[in-house]
């Protein structure tokens, strides 16, 4: 009899493998299609599985598991997907709400997947889970600027800001802390974006091997999302269809549009000086032989005033220098003024201010600090009668727009003779700065007038730990800030709580205007005169996400011609200015000033 071979008995499905896809015509097995089919008709005994055996084999020996696992990663692929369509850019709006409702997006993604073939389908769907994952990426940028600048992240021009980032992780939590948190980010972003693609490759393959029911699927939800968002339709007042992604995406694209097009805008703004051709003689005519001193308090915003929690304490500190101006023959007049930031950006209300344009972004700040914009500051080393210094102790690296400023001396960290420790971002503390001040420059003898620019800085994120008054013959050369600073709070326990971190910003607040106020009683005399104000409103933790931008101004001088002058403005007497009293944008401040003292006022 003839030898009969018995029938050749296919091999088994892979493990995991969906019989629909082998039931539809039109499905294409590829490498990354994990339908499994017998050989094909007419292959050799060679011929291999299309379904992927696992590693070592562990599809085919625990089918279960591996269609659990498959079951599990796919869910998990589209919740990824789902989140990073849904989920909002602000912490605030998160709410359970933000993630019961059908983003067309999921839709469009899915007929589009649907009517690719195998390879260009898992091509474009590795591209479009990266572009997901740099959108998420760009969500949370924006959740961390509006947690600290009440404001999403500019792709144009914050790149910038993510090394003052670092600088302030390092200073907050040493070298080693900036090291792994930078590692950790890097890490972090790399994941998002590989996850991100293999979860939409994940979700094309589901596609393709349920393509029947993910087509009537898709036709479905469309016309669901179709119906709803014509309607209306609402679910605890947030709607159902949305196309809220898409939307976000236009929005950005636009900042960016508007971001690139504003130079010009700047340009034009930066080109309108009233006082461009102003001789030098008929400049700042009612402040001649003054010593003028034009101070920022760091994050003194208007917050520490009308906030009803750190109201009666800051009251108790303004009440106090008010008495102690006035016992030295001080008087004093408090207005508000908008800063074009809030919770950072310190250079960029510093720069407005003195510059009398509307510095809002890197971009302007760039633009001002290469042109030939008049500042305030440099308009009075114009006149010649001013010696004109910055003290600014808040600077640790190269400043080369300090020049801009017109400035004929800068003493930076490192030129105030502080061999103290640091205050967290601090370098030096207020009260040090103030007394280098008057060692270096305002105490000396037969000097011509000082016009003097000064930032105090102890009132800088984080307010952990900070600086306290000491008998100022004690400061020496600081040293006698390590026992203090020993004796001050833990950052990292501080930032735990939200409460905790507003006490520690308003006794900051109170260590810088209490250092000011003394400092003047102590050395100010008939040619004092000192404008000192608020750079910006501190981050949301201490605003509650307030919107609102106002910072607190003051003049004080003992010359009553020097108030007189400024009469006109309707400011409160003494340090707090009044709820109504008047409020301008800060670019205004500058020309406003030139004008009172000029000499067309008496």
């Amino acid at each position: 009899m003839p030898h009969l071979t018995p029938p050749r008995r296919l091999p088994d499905t892979a493990a995991g493998a969906d019989t629909d896809a082998a039931a539809d015509p039109g499905a294409t097995a590829t490498p990354g299609d994990t339908a499994g089919t017998g050989p094909a008709e007419g292959a050799g005994p060679a011929a291999a599985p299309s379904g992927r055996p696992g590693w070592f084999g562990w599809r085919r020996r625990s089918p279960r598991a591996a269609r659990a696992v498959r079951v599990g990663t796919s869910v998990l692929a589209a919740a990824l997907v789902l989140v990073v369509l849904l989920v909002p850019n602000r912490l605030d709006w998160i709410t359970a709400q933000s993630f019961l409702r059908l983003p067309v997006e999921a839709i469009l993604l899915a007929a589009l997947l649907l009517a690719l073939p195998p390879r260009p389908r898992r091509t474009t769907a590795a591209a479009l889970g990266v572009f997901l994952g740099l959108s998420a990426v760009l969500k949370c940028l924006d959740m961390g600027f509006r947690q600290t600048l009440a404001r999403p992240f500019d792709l144009v021009f914050d790149w910038v800001l993510l090394s003052d980032a670092a600088d302030w992780t390092k200073d907050s939590f040493g070298r080693s802390g900036e090291l792994l948190a930078v590692i950790g980010v890097i890490v972090l972003v790399v994941v998002v974006l590989v996850v991100s693609a293999l979860a939409t490759v994940r979700l094309a393959d589901e596609l393709a091997r349920h393509r029947p029911v993910a087509v009537r699927t898709t036709l479905v939800l469309g016309i669901v999302w179709v119906i709803c968002f014509t309607l209306g339709v609402q679910f605890g007042g947030v709607t159902f269809a949305t196309k809220g992604y898409a939307q976000y995406l236009s929005n950005r694209v636009q900042y960016v549009r508007d971001g690139l097009g504003d130079a010009d805008v700047y340009k034009k703004e930066m080109a309108v000086d009233a006082f461009a051709r102003t001789p030098r003689e008929r400049l700042l005519t009612g402040l001649r032989g003054k010593d003028v001193m034009l101070t920022f308090i760091e994050s003194y915003g208007r917050v520490a005033i009308d906030d009803p929690t750190m109201a009666p304490q800051i009251d108790a500190t303004l009440r106090a220098g008010d008495e102690r101006l006035e016992a030295a023959g001080f008087s004093a007049r408090s207005g508000w003024l908008r800063s074009p930031v809030t919770g950072a950006g310190s250079w960029l209300a510093h720069s407005t201010f003195l510059s009398g344009t509307w510095v809002k972004n890197q971009q302007r700040y760039r633009s001002l600090t290469t042109s030939d914009r008049a500042t305030l500051t440099s308009y009075f080393r114009k006149t010649g009668a001013w010696r004109t210094v910055g003290i600014v102790p808040g600077v640790r690296k190269s400043w080369p727009e300090g020049r801009y400023f017109g400035l004929d001396h800068i003493y930076d960290s490192t030129h105030l003779g502080y061999q103290g420790p640091y205050f967290s971002w601090t370098p030096v503390p207020d009260q040090f700065s103030l007394e280098a001040f008057q060692k270096l420059e305002h105490g000396k003898k037969h000097r011509d007038p000082i016009m003097a620019e000064i930032i105090l800085a102890s009132s800088h994120n984080p307010w952990s730990p900070i600086a306290h008054m000491i008998d100022w013959k004690d400061l020496g050369n600081g040293k006698v800030f390590y026992r203090i600073k020993k004796e001050g709070t833990d950052p990292t326990e501080v930032w735990k709580s939200a409460k905790r971190v507003r006490t520690e910003y308003r006794k900051a607040i109170q260590y810088s205007l209490d250092s000011l106020t003394q400092w003047v009683q102590r050395y100010g005399d008939d040619d004092t005169v000192l404008v000192f104000l608020g750079d910006h409103q501190p981050v949301p933790t201490v605003t509650g996400g307030s919107a609102n931008r106002d910072v607190p101004v003051t003049i004080v001088a003992r010359d009553p011609k020097v108030l007189d002058r400024v009469a006109g403005w309707g400011w409160t007497e003494g340090l707090k200015p009044a709820h109504d009293a008047p409020e301008w944008s800060m670019d205004r401040f500058r020309d406003r000033f030139m004008t009172a003292y000029g000499p067309g006022k008496r």
